[in-house]
Order: C-alpha cells, then structure tokens, then sequence
C-alpha cells in the first residue's frame, strides 16, 4: 500500500483563515483550498507545515496543533491522509506563492489568497460553498476551533 499524506495549515488571524486559490493553466478553473503538500526527506511535520505556508502563502506561522487528521482509502493502493495543523501567522504579507514542484507548476498556479471569516459561513465565497472538498473541512475546522 502506498501512503501520501497531506500536511495543512489552517492559519488563522482574528477569526479569519485563509485560502489560497489555484488556477488551472489549461481551462482556467479555480478553487479555493488551504495551503499545504507534502513532507521532505529530514523534514518534521512541523517544519513542512511551515515550509509549505511560506511557499503558498509568503507568510511565517507558529504551528500550534494538529487540530484534524482525516483518512479515507482512495483505491486498494492508496492510503490518503490528512493532517490540519492550526497555525498563526508571525511574519510576512499573505499573498499568492508559488509552487516549487515543477510537475504542478505545470498544472496550475496559486493566483489569490483570501481571509474567510469562521464565524459566518454564509459570506464565504459560493466556490467554497460548492466545494465537496473545501467546504466539508471548513465546517469540521469550524467545529474543531469552537465557531
């Protein structure tokens, strides 16, 4: 079985998270996620959830705790999982970053970052509110940090 984890990080600042959008290259569809990838070699979960802010973000964050880890079986080869980390930003302007994989960088772009309020999911944007995979982890963060 071959195992991929995702690391995120829900970074969070005065009830705001934040999102950052991919744009596809070829069609120019788009959506709304939290930033995150996966680990390096000699690399701790921390230290990849910090790395991966700074790419995607340009922004500094503490990383407080893991908040979710979700598994699902994708197929009979795959494991899938997914570990949330709740951070806060300690240095640096959040805006579009990039991707340093060249295999995804091919594929799609970071073209915006947005601060979504965790108090009121009716101003989300209608993307992350159509979203099968955003929308459903917004509302178990929502439930994890007490909104």
């Amino acid at each position: 079985m071959q195992r991929r984890i995702r690391y995120q990080g829900a970074i969070v600042r005065e009830d705001h998270i934040l999102l950052i959008k991919h744009r596809h290259h070829d069609d120019g569809r788009d959506y709304w996620l939290i930033p995150g990838g996966g680990i390096e070699d000699g690399e701790t979960e921390e230290q990849c959830v910090q790395r991966e802010m700074r790419e995607e973000t340009n922004l500094e964050v503490s990383v407080e705790r893991l908040v979710l880890e979700e598994t699902s079986y994708v197929d009979d080869q795959t494991y899938a999982a997914y570990k949330t980390f709740l951070c806060r930003p300690t240095g640096g302007e959040a805006r579009p970053g990039h991707e340093p994989e060249p295999d995804a960088a091919s594929v799609y772009s970071i073209s915006e970052v947005g601060w979504f309020d965790l108090r009121d999911a009716s101003t989300w944007d209608d993307k992350i509110k159509q979203d099968q995979i955003t929308y459903p982890l917004l509302k178990k963060l929502q439930a994890a940090l007490g909104y």
